[in-house]
């Protein structure tokens, strides 16, 4: 969905609409949506500089990275936006904390789907996991650890430890 700045009303616009996202077009290529990715947004102009504030509410299914049983990760984030055109940027040697809520707009046009997506994957966690306390599964034969202990030995310990467990004895 594509806004041209100069067609703004002066009252500013609201927004309400759920968008189809490809799995092609998030971070987490592994990720589900359980429910539309709906998005409110209120949009104002104010000379050349746009203010976009927005809620995006949805439910999305992950793996976890530790034990890889799927869960469901709510979503309900909100942002807020100034969009500038794009004459105005200056080039700094390092971003200022008022820097990151900044957006550029190219040709009087702002993309709002784009914005949507960027700001639905700054939400995904880095390694998405059930759970704080998840143990994982085992090494040998894979069983989840949180569904009880496997009859597995694991006795194998860590080659790059073989040293330091060699001086040890040695130090005795």
């Amino acid at each position: 969905m594509i806004i041209d700045v100069d067609c703004l009303p002066q009252e500013g616009l609201q927004i309400c609409k759920d968008f189809e996202v490809l799995n092609a077009e998030i971070v987490e290529e592994d990720a589900v949506f359980l429910s539309p990715l709906h998005v409110e947004l209120s949009i104002k102009k104010s000379g050349d500089n746009v203010f976009i504030k927005g809620q995006i509410t949805t439910n999305i299914s992950f793996v976890c990275s530790r034990c890889l049983a799927p869960y469901e990760f709510p979503v309900d984030s909100a942002f807020d936006l100034i969009c500038i055109p794009e004459e105005l940027d200056v080039v700094k040697e390092q971003l200022e904390e008022e820097d990151l809520g900044q957006l550029f707009y190219h040709h009087r046009k702002i993309d709002l789907r784009e914005i949507v997506l960027e700001q639905l994957n700054l939400i995904f966690p880095l390694k998405p996991v059930c759970s704080e306390d998840c143990h994982g599964i085992c090494p040998v034969c894979g069983k989840r650890i949180q569904d009880g202990q496997c009859s597995c030995v694991s006795n194998v310990s860590d080659p790059r430890l073989e040293k330091l467990k060699k001086f040890l004895r040695e130090k005795r």
